[in-house]
């Protein structure tokens, strides 16, 4: 086992989750939706068990957090916020769609972790006492509720607009 290798992986995806519980945040305190302020607060719950799933893997690889990564992460976030405000200030549904990409592609890289993970488990003692079938199942779900918010976020965004031009 290459724990270099894994533990600079499953610290890169933690930062990742640093990123995905910001931007969860932020769409938690701007819904008007009471249902759509639920999932995402459902949402962050689950994300923040996946981080400690991430800080127990790299625990018990005697490795932790890297905080320049998450740091990094935390930043990239703010600054991603501002480029959105930039380019729509009304934080309208050109904003909504993109921050639900962002996290649509977040949760996709979180699979992509779960199965490259699930790949060498039997051979890294450490992955055995995780269940990354359930975590694999549980990131394809929010994937597919996330997904459908944000297609309707870009009917919203690209036909309320065109219908208003």
């Amino acid at each position: 086992m290459n724990a270099k290798h894994l533990t600079s992986y499953l610290k890169d995806h933690f930062a990742g989750s640093v990123v995905a519980v910001e931007l969860l945040n932020h769409l938690v305190s701007s819904q008007r939706s009471n249902a759509d302020k639920q999932f995402f607060i459902q949402l962050r719950e689950e994300v923040g068990r996946d981080q400690e799933v991430l800080r127990g893997l790299l625990d018990d690889l005697n490795s932790g957090e890297d905080p320049i990564r998450n740091t990094t992460a935390f930043l990239g976030e703010k600054l991603a916020r501002i480029k959105l405000r930039l380019e729509d200030p009304s934080d309208s549904q050109l904003a909504r769609l993109e921050r639900l990409e962002s996290l649509a592609l977040g949760i996709e890289g979180k699979r992509a972790l779960w199965r490259a993970l699930l790949a060498v488990s039997g051979e890294i003692p450490a992955l055995g006492k995780v269940d990354l079938v359930e975590l694999d199942q549980r990131a394809d779900e929010q994937h597919k509720l996330v997904e459908a918010r944000r297609i309707e976020a870009a009917r919203e965004a690209f036909v309320s607009a065109r219908a208003s031009d």
